[in-house]
């Protein structure tokens, strides 16, 4: 199956905010719309977050989107919300020492996140869908490709997208 997967446009968020299933609004929605419309294949399914900041651009894209909670963000827990600095240097540090398998208190780690991204995706590919388009997050499409390329967990986790980036990828 390919897939066109999507990074939402910029969230409406102040610097600094950690944000994962945080439903947060999104900027320049029509701008990254009308630029992902030029580079998509018409007539494709549309498959997106129900997190607003992909709900407005799937909607956007597509006249009858299917919005999927299996491609939410990572969830950060009791550290949605909070600044970065108000977390505490020894709760990232422990983290940062596992960022496979260390969750955030009450959140999930990568690991949880890439499972299920990965079952999202498998789903997908049993309708038998040739092609669709998936508006997700940098989280998810990180997980996506670091899993579908091999890619250690030190790698994938390391790999950025843009705002309304779309980056092709080939499922199993």
């Amino acid at each position: 199956m390919q897939v066109f997967l999507i990074r939402h446009p910029r969230p409406q968020v102040a610097p600094g905010i950690c944000y994962g299933q945080l439903d947060l609004p999104a900027l320049d929605v029509d701008t990254t719309a009308a630029a992902l419309r030029a580079q998509l294949p018409a007539g494709l399914p549309l498959i997106a977050s129900p997190l607003q900041r992909c709900r407005v651009l799937a909607e956007a894209l597509h006249p009858a989107p299917r919005f999927v909670p299996g491609l939410m963000e990572m969830h950060f827990g009791d550290w949605e919300g909070k600044r970065w600095d108000e977390i505490g240097i020894a709760a990232l540090d422990a983290w940062a020492a596992d960022l496979l398998h260390h969750a955030p208190p009450g959140g999930e780690s990568a690991a949880m996140l890439q499972a299920r991204a990965v079952a999202c995706l498998d789903a997908l590919a049993a309708e038998g869908l040739p092609a669709c388009i998936v508006v997700t997050h940098a989280g998810v499409m990180r997980a996506a490709l670091g899993y579908a390329r091999g890619l250690p967990a030190a790698e994938w986790s390391q790999l950025r997208f843009g705002y309304g980036e779309c980056v092709a990828l080939a499922w199993r």
